[in-house]
């Protein structure tokens, strides 16, 4: 099966930085997903945060830099409860990533790449840089 980024994903996409954009397309050729977000301004940050979807209020998440250093994704078709699916698809971009000698952090298991954070809050989608190897 060949998988392509719907129109909407492709923008959200664009507005990552190039290693992020490696990184999901090489991805979407072995599962389908959605681009959920990448770069969010004041307001759309801010709104994450009171809704308890963010950790952060502007300008301290990845996703508040141009290009975004984060991104979330969705496996699709998009179903909230089966997280079998969104581990499935965080292994992918985390063997891509280490293939490219990158470093993300994967919201679905914060001490990946031995950075230590709130295990208590899980964001299966969420992807962010945090460097190379």
């Amino acid at each position: 099966m060949v998988y392509s980024f719907s129109k909407r994903s492709k923008r959200r996409l664009l507005t990552c930085t190039a290693d992020l954009q490696y990184i999901a397309t090489r991805a979407i050729q072995i599962i389908d997903f959605s681009v959920l977000w990448g770069y969010r301004n004041e307001q759309e940050q801010n709104e994450a945060y009171e809704k308890g979807r963010s950790k952060l209020r502007f300008p301290y998440s990845k996703h508040n830099t141009y290009p975004s250093q984060a991104i979330d994704l969705a496996p699709y078709p998009i179903d909230w409860k089966n997280i079998k699916r969104f581990i499935y698809l965080g292994g992918v971009m985390l063997g891509i990533a280490k293939e490219k000698h990158l470093r993300i952090r994967w919201g679905g298991d914060w001490n990946s790449n031995g950075i230590l954070s709130d295990e208590n809050f899980k964001d299966y989608g969420h992807f962010e840089l945090i460097g190379e190897e």
